[in-house]
């Protein structure tokens, strides 16, 4: 049985985690990185692998089944997705909660055009928390569900600090509010806002020189990341980043409280949670598990943008469906 052949978009992180998980794969392999960087200061772990300037992209529409696209969610993605689903078949981590029904809009178009499939916004938040909020909403209806991120490195939160003018390297722990997690985990139901929930904090690396007043106003301010939290920016030393920021830890979970019975006298808690010592590797191992499944779905015919809703969760895996039921079910 042939392989999926699969390409990945940009050599961070996350593009890093999937090649892991490729490596570590029995039906995937790995035809080519694509960079805008110059392709000969990109060093893979793979050697059968190319590395090829992002503009020649186009040279391989028929030599690779599914695109995974690791580029930012702040600027790059919302240009990268509707590019390249007019290629390929893709699938991408596309992160800003508040931009996705726009987003889809845009890739759903493209998608369309070419007959492929792109699964958009695919991790664990916005990704396998989005299905486990589903699906216990569904359980539960009478109810309400809580997310809580962190603590942990947010790899989106990340990039768009890294965006900022004048920042040379940054970094953004997420960290969930104690008081708040143990309230609805003791089963109750209050409202809170995502200040209440959360707080964020970064450590920023400036440009000599840079006014850090500034830097800091325009993270704080920024909308859909930022501005609606108690955030704090620490700056410090490259040194100091490297020695104390290197690791990329993350987790969360998903809490659901509901009730059932006649007079609503039965209360339920469902918790779902992640605790990830490697936050992009783990990422990369679900963009592939999803790029699997693309590749399936568009050979049945499927095309256009897709959702973590829209996808027979049977896909993400390479054993056969009697396999499933034997070992699983």
């Amino acid at each position: 049985m042939s392989k999926i052949r699969i390409g990945i978009v940009g050599y961070g992180n996350i593009g890093r985690g999937v090649e892991t998980a490729i490596n570590n794969s029995t039906d995937t392999e790995l035809v080519a990185v694509f960079t805008r960087r110059q392709p000969d200061t990109i060093k893979i772990k793979n050697p059968d692998a190319k590395v090829i300037n992002i503009s020649e992209a186009e040279k391989y529409t028929d030599s690779i089944d599914v695109m995974i696209l690791c580029t930012g969610s702040a600027k790059d993605l919302p240009t990268h997705g509707v590019q390249f689903a007019k290629m390929f078949n893709t699938v991408d981590s596309f992160d800003n909660h508040a931009k996705i029904p726009e987003y889809i809009k845009n890739v759903d178009i493209s998608a369309l055009s070419s007959g492929k499939v792109s699964i958009i916004s695919i991790g664990w938040d916005p990704g396998l928390f989005s299905m486990i909020r589903m699906i216990s909403e569904a359980v539960l209806p009478d109810g309400k569900d809580y997310t809580f991120w962190g603590k942990g490195v947010s790899q989106g939160h990340s990039d768009a600090v890294r965006k900022v003018e004048n920042v040379k390297n940054g970094i953004q722990y997420t960290i969930p509010v104690q008081k708040a997690v143990d309230c609805v985990r003791g089963g109750k139901t209050p409202l809170l806002t995502a200040k209440d929930k959360h707080v964020r904090e970064c450590y920023v690396v400036c440009e000599e020189c840079a006014d850090k007043n500034k830097i800091e106003a325009d993270i704080k301010n920024m909308p859909d990341y930022f501005s609606d939290y108690d955030t704090t920016v620490n700056f410090i030393s490259e040194e100091e980043f490297k020695k104390n920021h290197s690791k990329m830890p993350h987790g969360g979970l998903v809490i659901r409280n509901g009730a059932t019975g006649e007079e609503k006298q039965n209360n339920h808690v469902i918790e779902f949670s992640l605790k990830l010592d490697s936050n992009p590797e783990f990422t990369g191992s679900v963009l592939l598990a999803y790029a699997r499944a693309a590749y399936r779905i568009n050979k049945e015919g499927m095309k256009g943008a897709k959702t973590i809703f829209d996808i027979p969760i049977s896909y993400l895996s390479p054993k056969s469906r009697e396999e499933l039921i034997s070992n699983l079910l």
